[in-house]
């Protein structure tokens, strides 16, 4: 496949160093908040789901055998497989666009990019699938329109674009922008391609494949749409520059600092010399630009998060990878790897970070109930631990008799929900519930139902952390007869506590008085 010796032996270390790298850092770290969410998605399968399309939950069943075994690296390994196949994949664009050098360094740009390597290459996130349907669709879309490829296979390679855009938007909604980009390119440049039957069949299969997103949406009043309708609605107050430059800076620090400068380097010494046909440029063009300015946009009247445009910058990669071929003699130009080595450097002390809390990131002096607030560090430390404290004194609780054998946990959020759901209710074998405003539980409204209701006369456990602190008296302070004064949890790192959970005990329901249950159709 690889006809340069040199090239070969960069790639296939690069796929294996790569996937022992996801695996590694898979096992070390919990699982965050996000990722225990979508275990949701594989545990009640539905046509789609609230926050986003079903696939990731299909991809974990598919790893942990239909839920039979849970561990961080099983819940895991989907996204590890196909971050590492990404990586051929973006080889094999580089590669059909202009060379091997071209796809080499294409491939060595995303595995240092943090975006593409750790969060949609390792975490179990929606971005997982799409990127790899996202790819798919460019390496299909550059043979459509590659004037090497035979002029009947064109069409062919037309139509699984689109199919590979339907299964990248059946994983997140933003896979459309693919397809957009292809039929922006088509208008621009291959009005012929508009006669072909393949054309339309691709637009049919990328509706037949969404069709589950669509059907869900109408059951349940298109509260999907409407819920990411709201996350991007333009909020009154004006421009908010602080939000466009915290996108922006994110963007460029998810898909790594020095990737942006071999990024912008490449730009500014195109008009000197450009590697590309002005066809191939555009395409790549309408595959990045348009998803990258569509959130930056956002950015200035609301908050955003910076890998929702994340696929938008493989084609930068592989433009920039284009001129990097042509414009130094080096196999690999030196940026591309500082960038790489940057990341490898960067992965190990983020795990030794999250595991032992090298960097102090929090106010020692702040009151127990406030305690690691603001270390963002321990979003993913501390439930395996919770989980073997808390144990027995739930167990403590059942054998005094001080609560239900079967006593459920409730909670305030979609997260932390999900984590103690995971790491805590899953090993007890009890139920959780989440009860608030549908904006705050998400899947958790149907979750509720699904598991039951839990009955007049339920006691149960209440539990939140000094990071998160939301006290239940508030929330449920109406539906339990009473409240006990909570038992403290501390959860140590390093040998220091870091932050403490609170166990509250709630008797006697009256579920009438459950909050903030909205009026869906499907229940």
């Amino acid at each position: 496949m690889i006809k340069d010796k040199r090239i070969s032996l960069l790639f296939w270390v690069l796929i294996g160093f790569s996937f022992l790298l996801r695996c590694w850092a898979a096992m070390s770290v919990e699982l965050g908040n996000d990722e225990v969410y979508y275990i949701t998605y594989a545990e009640y399968p539905d046509l789609s789901h609230f926050d986003h399309p079903p696939f990731i939950g299909w991809l974990i069943q598919f790893t942990t055998f239909d839920l039979s075994y849970f561990s961080e690296l099983l819940v895991r390994f989907g996204p590890i497989l196909l971050g590492t196949l990404n990586l051929l994949l973006i080889f094999l664009c580089g590669k059909l666009l202009k060379d091997e050098k071209t796809g080499i360094i294409a491939a060595l740009m995303l595995f240092a990019s943090p975006y593409g390597t750790i969060i949609s290459g390792t975490f179990a996130m929606p971005d997982a699938p799409q990127n790899t349907f996202w790819l798919l669709a460019l390496l299909a879309f550059l043979y459509a329109f590659n004037d090497r490829t035979e002029e009947k296979s064109k069409p062919i390679f037309l139509f699984l674009g689109f199919v590979a855009t339907g299964f990248a938007t059946l994983s997140k909604y933003t896979g459309v922008y693919i397809g957009m980009a292809a039929g922006l390119t088509i208008l621009s440049f291959y009005h012929n391609l508009l006669k072909k039957r393949e054309f339309w069949l691709g637009i049919v299969s990328v509706i037949l494949i969404i069709s589950p997103i669509l059907f869900w949406n109408i059951e349940n009043n298109f509260i999907s749409f409407t819920f990411h309708g709201e996350r991007v609605e333009i909020e009154d107050g004006g421009i908010k520059p602080l939000f466009f430059l915290r996108e922006l800076l994110g963007q460029i620090g998810y898909n790594n600092p020095l990737n942006g400068v071999a990024i912008i380097l490449a730009a500014f010494g195109w008009r000197r010399l450009s590697p590309l046909d002005s066809k191939s440029t555009w395409f790549l063009l309408y595959a990045s630009l348009p998803i990258i300015l569509t959130f930056l946009s956002f950015s200035l009247f609301r908050q955003t998060l910076p890998h929702w445009s994340g696929p938008g910058y493989y084609a930068l990669f592989l433009l920039s990878a284009s001129w990097w071929s042509v414009a130094t003699r080096d196999l690999v130009p030196k940026v591309i790897w500082s960038s790489s080595i940057l990341l490898v450097i960067l992965i190990p002390l983020a795990i030794i970070q999250v595991n032992f809390g090298l960097f102090p990131l929090d106010d020692r002096e702040v009151s127990s109930r406030r305690l690691g607030k603001q270390d963002f560090s321990l979003d993913m430390y501390g439930w395996r631990q919770l989980s073997e404290k808390i144990s027995p004194v739930i167990g403590q609780d059942t054998l005094q008799k001080r609560m239900a054998v079967n006593a459920p946990f409730f909670s305030y959020r979609w997260f932390p929900a999900a984590n103690l759901d995971y790491y805590v209710a899953h090993p007890l074998r009890r139920n959780l519930y989440a009860f608030g405003s549908l904006e705050k539980i998400h899947k958790y409204f149907w979750i509720n139902y699904q598991r039951g209701l839990p009955v007049n006369g339920t006691d149960g456990y209440y539990i939140t952390s000094s990071r998160d602190m939301h006290q239940p008296y508030e929330l449920y302070g109406s539906c339990f007869d009473s409240i006990a004064p909570p038992d403290s949890i501390p959860i140590e790192r390093g040998g220091k506590i870091a932050y403490y959970f609170f166990l509250y005990r709630m008797y006697d329901l009256d579920q009438s008085k459950l909050p903030g249950i909205p009026v869906v159709t499907n229940k």
